[in-house]
C-alpha cells in the first residue's frame, strides 16, 4: 500500500442504516475512491447525537437490522480490504437497531449486589455474541466516566457509578465480556467525561482539577484498564487544562493528553480511536475541511471516527505526517484487523437471537439490581389492604395492561388501579420514567411530578420508579413516601421482580 492508502486505514466514517439512496452510493463512492479502513453503523440522521435540527421527513424505521446486514454486505463486496464494521452500542446492539437484544444501562448494572463483575462480563459476552453475528467487529463502548457529577447532561446512566475503582472494575468486566465473544471493544471517554455540565455534542466541557485530583478519579479507571492489558482507548472531546499545559482543549486533539499523557507517560501501546469528529465540541473550532482531522491523527489518534472531510483529512495527513507516523498507526489497525477476523468477511444472513435465554439473564440480572432504596414494605399489610379494597395503584406513564399491574392485579385478585386513591389508605404508585436523560426533568412533566408529590404528602404511598434512578431528584424527600423501589428499567423482567417484593 502507498501512504494514502495507509493513511485511508485510519478513517471510520459513518454510516446511516436508515438513509437515502443517494447517501448510500455516496457511502459505496467513498469506499471505491478513498478506500477507507472502516464504517461505524449509526441509526439514522434524525438520532445522530449531535444533529439537534428538527426534520420535517417521516422516517421509516421497519427492518432496521435487516438494512444494517444488507448495507454491510454491500459495502464489504466492494471494498478493496475488507471493512472494520463499528457500532456504538453501549447496551448493546438495541442502542442503534429495533427489535434487538436489550441489555441494562450501566447504571443499572452498576447497581447490582452480588456476583456484579462476573455477571456484567456474561452480559457483555451475550452483547458481543449478539454483534459478532450481525458482522460487527467492534463495539465503541463501555463507558469508563466516573458518575461525579448529578447534573451531568451526557454521561449520566452511562456510568456504572461514583466509585473510581468500583467503575473501573465493572468497565473491564463488560470490556472482558465483550473481548471473550471475539469483538473488539474500548474504555471511553479518556481522560473522564463524568465531572461536567456540558453535552461535548454541542459545546465544549472543562474538568477544573488538578492532575492529582484527576488521577484519583477519572483517570484511574483507565489507569487500571491499561495495567489489565486494555487494547483500546476513545478519547473524548473533553478540556482538563491540568493535563494540557493549560490549556483550554478537547482532549481529542491535545497532543499533550494524547501522546505525552496516555502513550508517553502512562504508557498505553494500544489503539487511540477519536470520538465522533461531528461533535461541535471540536468540529466548529474548524472550518477547513481536512484541518480537524489532521490535528486529531497529530495529536495521537489511529482511527478517525465519523469524520465528515474524508478525503480532505486524508490529503492534509499526506501533506504533513511523516512516513513513520503513518507506518506506526498503519500496522496498528491492520493487526487489530487481522485479530478481529475482519478479512475472513464471509456474506452475512439475517440473525436470529435466543429471547429465550436473553429473558433468562435479564430476570438474573434484575434480581440483583432491582431494590428497595428508601424506607421498607410490608406485603402482608399490602395483601390486607387490597382484600379490603383500600389498596390503590396509580400508573404514571405507564398502563394497566403492564406487567407489573398484570402481577398486582392477579395476586390480590381484583384490580387495584381501578381503587380511587381518596377511598384508599395505601397507594402504589408505579412511575415508568419517560426518558433516561435528564433533560426537562426526564422526560417527566411538571403537573406529573405535581400530582406525585402531593399524593405522597397526603397518603401513605409506595412509589415503584422504572427508570433512571437519577431522575429520583425530582421527588424531594423520599422518606415522603413508606418506601421507595427502584426498578431501573421499564423491561418486563424489571416490572417481575419489582411486583414480587411487594407480593413476598
Amino acid at each position: 500500500m502507498n501512504s494514502i492508502q495507509k493513511i485511508a486505514q485510519c478513517f471510520s466514517p459513518a454510516a446511516f442504516i436508515h438513509d437515502t439512496e443517494e447517501n448510500y452510493q455516496a457511502i459505496e463512492k467513498m469506499i471505491l475512491e478513498q478506500e477507507i479502513g472502516g464504517l461505524t453503523f449509526f441509526h439514522s440522521r434524525h438520532s445522530a447525537a449531535a444533529n439537534f435540527e428538527k426534520r420535517a421527513e417521516v422516517l421509516d424505521v421497519s427492518e432496521t437490522l435487516e438494512k444494517m446486514i444488507g448495507l454491510i454486505n454491500r459495502y464489504q463486496a466492494i471494498s478493496k480490504t475488507p471493512l472494520l464494521i463499528s457500532i456504538d452500542g453501549e447496551y448493546g446492539l438495541a442502542m442503534r437497531i429495533e427489535k434487538t437484544p436489550h441489555y441494562p444501562f450501566a447504571i443499572s448494572l452498576g447497581a447490582m449486589k452480588e456476583n456484579v463483575v462476573d455477571l456484567i462480563e456474561e452480559t457483555g459476552y451475550k452483547m458481543g455474541v449478539d454483534m459478532k453475528a450481525a458482522g460487527i467487529h467492534l463495539n465503541l463502548a463501555p463507558c469508563c466516566d466516573v458518575n461525579t457529577n448529578p447534573n451531568n447532561p451526557v454521561i449520566g446512566y452511562r456510568s456504572f457509578g461514583t466509585d473510581p475503582l468500583k467503575v473501573a472494575e465493572y468497565a473491564m468486566g463488560m470490556y472482558q465480556g465483550m473481548k471473550k465473544a471475539g469483538i473488539g471493544a474500548c474504555l471511553k471517554h479518556f481522560p473522564g467525561h463524568g465531572d461536567t455540565q456540558t453535552d461535548s455534542h454541542l459545546g465544549l466541557p472543562v474538568i477544573q482539577k488538578t492532575k492529582e485530583e484527576l488521577e484519583q478519579e477519572e483517570l484511574l479507571p483507565f489507569q487500571y484498564g491499561i495495567d489489565k492489558g486494555v487494547e483500546m482507548i476513545m478519547v473524548g472531546h473533553l478540556a482538563a487544562p491540568a493535563l494540557s499545559g493549560g490549556k483550554e482543549i478537547a482532549a481529542s486533539i491535545s497532543r499533550e493528553i494524547i501522546t505525552d499523557l496516555l502513550k508517553t507517560e502512562i504508557g498505553f501501546k494500544g489503539i487511540v480511536i477519536s470520538d465522533a469528529l461531528n461533535m461541535k465540541a471540536v468540529a466548529d473550532l474548524f472550518p477547513e475541511p481536512g484541518q480537524l482531522e489532521w490535528v486529531a491523527f497529530h495529536a495521537g489518534n489511529d482511527i478517525l471516527c465519523f469524520s465528515d472531510h474524508v478525503k480532505e483529512g486524508i490529503d492534509k495527513i499526506a501533506k504533513f505526517a511523516s512516513e513513520a507516523e503513518i507506518d506506526e498507526v498503519f500496522h496498528k489497525i491492520w493487526k487489530l484487523k487481522e485479530n478481529l477476523g475482519v478479512f475472513g468477511f464471509k456474506k452475512l444472513q439475517v440473525p436470529k437471537f435466543d429471547w429465550g435465554h436473553h429473558a433468562e439473564l435479564q430476570t438474573r440480572l434484575a434480581n440483583e439490581y432491582v431494590a428497595v432504596v428508601s424506607g421498607q414494605l410490608d406485603p402482608a399489610e399490602l395483601k390486607r389492604l387490597a382484600g379490603e379494597g383500600k389498596l390503590s395503584h396509580q400508573h404514571f406513564y405507564g398502563n394497566t395492561k403492564a406487567i407489573f399491574s398484570n402481577n398486582l392485579n392477579e395476586k390480590y385478585g381484583s384490580d387495584i388501579s381501578e381503587i380511587s386513591p381518596d377511598e384508599a389508605e395505601k397507594v402504589i404508585i408505579s412511575l415508568f420514567v419517560p426518558s433516561h436523560k435528564p433533560l426537562n426533568q426526564f422526560g417527566i412533566d411538571a403537573k406529573t411530578l405535581a400530582d406525585i408529590k402531593q399524593l405522597a404528602q397526603s397518603k401513605s404511598c409506595i412509589l415503584v420508579h422504572f427508570g433512571n434512578p437519577l431522575a429520583l431528584t425530582h421527588f424531594g424527600n423520599l422518606e415522603d413516601f413508606d418506601a421507595v423501589i427502584c426498578g431501573y428499567q421499564h423491561f418486563e423482567e424489571a416490572q417481575e421482580v419489582a411486583a414480587n417484593l411487594l407480593l413476598k
